[in-house]
């Protein structure tokens, strides 16, 4: 059963064809990545997905309900949660405050100030926020001001930030970015891990051996359009794909 229903996604920018007639579907349940080469309108069609852009035409639905016109707090409360490609996290704020605030802005619709006065009230969104860092391998730094984390360490609060919202829908953008391979392949457990949890995710990743590792199901992108779509398997040797990626990179 599909969770996520794209249809005839069209969007351009002056005389840039972004996205061209878009069809995909993700089904409950699956890894769904979305590749491509640069320039593919990957991160165009995510945006769609949660309210950054409105695309010109077609539809967007999730759980058969349409996402197109919702603010993205209201996407986030329907039980859609995004990981962007750059860490966006409260810098000055303690790791494990920066955990309990999403549960927060949640529950209220959009972050007001008056979240911050409940937090110290709210033991069992601490007790939640302190076994999501256990999770996420960040206990330890609970305390610690988010600003002087690791690349790695602050995606990973980013993930703990996403899951305490309980996601039906988890889209990342590229959760590797500026990774060493041993944080990649950390990272790879982990969502892995949290893929006990039952959450759908769509991946859009530039790092093959990510994609494989993980992905159930691969649409591939080109010029704006979905040329390939299949089992990691199937997309591996296809020649549609092989062509789109000839003389570039992968991304």
């Amino acid at each position: 059963m599909a969770i996520l229903e794209v249809s005839d996604i069209n969007k351009r920018f002056g005389g840039l064809k972004a996205l061209d007639k878009v069809e995909l579907s993700v089904e409950e349940g699956t890894v769904h990545a979305i590749i491509g080469p640069n320039g593919a309108g990957k991160s165009t069609l995510l945006n769609c997905f949660v309210g950054r852009l409105a695309p010109d035409s077609g539809t967007v639905t999730f759980k058969g309900k349409s996402l197109l016109g919702l603010q993205p707090h209201e996407i986030n409360q329907a039980g859609v949660s995004r990981v962007f490609q750059t860490p966006e996290i409260f810098e000055d704020l303690s790791v494990l405050d920066n955990v309990m605030i999403p549960a927060f802005a949640k529950a209220d619709g959009a972050f007001k100030f008056n979240a911050w006065h409940r937090i110290s009230r709210r033991a069992e969104v601490r007790d939640e926020a302190s076994d999501l860092l256990e999770e996420v391998g960040l206990a330890d730094q609970s305390k610690m001001i988010c600003s002087a984390l690791s690349r790695g360490d602050k995606r990973r609060l980013e993930l703990a930030m996403c899951l305490i919202q309980h996601p039906k829908l988890l889209l990342l953008d590229e959760p590797t970015a500026g990774m060493s391979r041993a944080d990649t392949n950390n990272t790879i457990d982990l969502l892995k891990k949290i893929g006990e949890r039952g959450i759908t995710k769509v991946i859009i990743e530039h790092d093959m051996h990510v994609v494989f590792s993980l992905a159930t199901t691969i649409s591939v992108l080109a010029q704006g359009t979905v040329i390939a779509e299949g089992k990691p398997e199937d997309i591996k040797g296809d020649p549609r794909v092989q062509e789109a990626y000839l003389g570039g990179v992968h991304q």
